[in-house]
């Protein structure tokens, strides 16, 4: 704890303090009832507390993510409750979240993404247009020194970065189409080279 944080200490105290003293002079008459209620409360924050630095751990049982299959021959991941599949995949050393879109051609970034695996949509030149849901946007295409999926890694890969307001990145034909195997069953996608 530094300087900074014990002033803020000694006024948390104080004002626990007073909020404690107040309940008991209001509940003096039923001092049993209140610190029974103290109790619950207090379990209840704990419960809270211990599920919030539980989540971690129960999150894939919960919300199963992607895994790489017991071979090492490749990824499979589940269905979301979006009715979507999303990948996690490493875009020069970043992780990059993307929607599974059989009907894009190209990986399309957002301009948010683009900037974290290092690319600068201020110097790309936004020349191609794509037809989206959302009508036409202006694309600007770029190369990235690698992307890995699990085991699978590709180097100098083309993507495109949207120049309009998208959620989040697209996983296109263009990286679906680099795997042997592409399957969709039982609600789970299998991607193997």
């Amino acid at each position: 704890m530094d300087s900074a944080d014990f002033p803020r200490l000694v006024y948390l105290v104080i004002l626990l303090t007073a909020v404690v003293g107040w309940l008991i002079a209001e509940n003096r008459n039923s001092l049993g009832a209140t610190a029974r209620a103290f109790l619950v409360w207090g379990l209840i924050i704990v419960g809270l507390m211990a599920g919030y630095g539980l989540w971690g751990d129960i999150r894939n049982d919960i919300s199963p993510r992607q895994t790489v299959l017991e071979d090492g021959s490749g990824v499979m991941v589940p269905r979301s409750e979006d009715g979507h599949f999303h990948l996690v995949l490493q875009v020069n050393g970043v992780p990059v979240e993307f929607l599974v879109d059989t009907g894009a051609t190209d990986i399309v970034l957002t301009r948010e993404d683009a900037e974290r695996v290092g690319l600068d949509p201020q110097n790309l030149a936004f020349l191609g247009r794509a037809r989206t849901a959302n009508g036409v946007v202006e694309t600007a295409y770029a190369t990235v020194d690698d992307i890995s999926l699990g085991p699978v890694r590709f180097d100098r890969v083309g993507v495109a970065v949207n120049g309009g307001e998208m959620d989040g990145s697209l996983l296109g034909m263009a990286f679906l189409s680099r795997f042997s195997r592409l399957e969709i069953s039982d609600n789970r996608l299998v991607l193997e080279p």
